[in-house]
């Protein structure tokens, strides 16, 4: 037999023991007297991968390190498979939690080796069998050969998956990342989310990724959790929360919107862009309507087709494959955003009807997005 062109053949990474993680009434209080999170309970299935997005300062960090035992939370409970592991009665420290953390820096020691970075913390293992460990979570990740690098001597995205071998070596329950992919480039990020993800799969750990990035969130997780304040706003698919959104913070966080107010009459909001429906709002209750700027479509002539509502055209940007524009229409305080594909509207035209596809409004009632 040809040995010449023979292969070896790809480590797996280790597979781990998946367990439920659950947040019960989280509530986290600073030193200082702010809270960062009220009330929170959440429960992560096994094996599956959860998104925690939001904006910056909505508590998202600050659950990871409550999970991980980095920080203790000022009252609720933390449990892995139904298990109290931070409570009234208990709390694990983070070494005795089966917990994996990939942080946001990568905190890799620049004194070490990544093959030594990678079988840190293996201490179970005899030195053989930890650097064994550690080649095959450096070649799960891509890096074969790179074992006797220093971080120094590699990439950013390199680092990232050092990290990731390193956080994934141990085989942990849980594996926790908080912004992984912030410090990459565009395009570096979208390749090293791919293999983030195969990698997770495979390991088959439950995983929990802290993002404000909500197109990153709906690439890796098999459910979103949205948060605002300190506060769960939704929970669930991310086909739930994009098209099914329970208020106007949740509908503008996963893309841009027009947003428009009034009082709802004969079940219908009034806007300039025509007679909204407004399903489960009184008559004489205030609403807001959110309508997603690729929803809003132009149209050359008017007609019951196509677009009824007149506007000018204000400016418009190319984007490749899609064109921004934005639209003066009467009755509107702020000029209408829209984002459709080129060469729909010719360039030399100034005045245009516009209509709106239906499956991108959403009405919600003024006094619960108060609430």
């Amino acid at each position: 037999m040809n040995e010449v062109n023979r292969q070896p053949a790809r480590q797996p990474v280790g597979v781990s023991f998946a367990a439920s993680l659950g947040f019960e009434n989280i509530c986290h209080t600073y030193s200082s007297g702010a809270q960062i999170l009220h009330d929170f309970s959440l429960s992560v299935e096994p094996g599956k991968i959860l998104c925690l997005l939001g904006p910056s300062g909505s508590g998202k960090s600050t659950l990871l390190s409550i999970a991980s035992g980095v920080e203790r939370q000022t009252s609720g409970r933390v449990t892995m498979n139904d298990t109290e592991i931070a409570g009234p009665r208990l709390f694990l420290p983070p070494e005795k939690r089966s917990i994996g953390m990939v942080f946001q820096d990568y905190a890799l020691f620049p004194h070490m080796t990544l093959a030594q970075n990678v079988a840190y913390g293996l201490n179970k293992l005899s030195r053989t069998e930890a650097r064994s460990s550690a080649l095959s979570a450096l070649e799960r990740v891509s890096l074969t050969g790179y074992a006797d690098r220093y971080p120094h001597e590699i990439s950013g995205g390199e680092q990232q998956r050092v990290a990731l071998a390193r956080a994934l070596a141990p085989r942990p329950a849980i594996l926790l990342l908080d912004e992984p992919f912030s410090g990459l480039d565009s395009r570096l990020r979208d390749a090293i989310r791919g293999e983030t993800l195969s990698a997770l799969r495979e390991s088959r750990a439950t995983a929990i990724i802290v993002t404000h990035d909500a197109k990153e969130a709906m690439m890796l997780g098999d459910r979103l959790a949205l948060l605002n304040k300190g506060r769960l706003v939704q929970h669930g698919s991310m086909e739930e929360l994009y098209n099914k959104p329970n208020s106007l913070f949740a509908a503008a966080f996963f893309t841009p919107v027009n947003i428009f107010a009034g009082t709802v009459r004969d079940h219908y909001l009034d806007t300039p862009l025509g007679s909204l429906d407004a399903p489960g709002i009184k008559n004489g209750l205030m609403a807001s309507a959110s309508i997603r700027i690729s929803g809003v479509l132009a149209h050359t002539h008017c007609n019951s087709g196509g677009g009824t509502v007149p506007a000018r055209i204000l400016s418009r940007r190319f984007l490749g494959d899609a064109e921004f524009m934005l639209f003066s229409v009467n009755g509107a305080s702020a000029p209408v955003q829209a984002q459709m594909p080129c060469g729909l509207v010719p360039q030399e035209l100034n005045d245009v009807y516009l209509s709106i596809d239906p499956r991108a409004v959403c009405v919600f009632e003024t006094d619960k997005e108060k609430s």
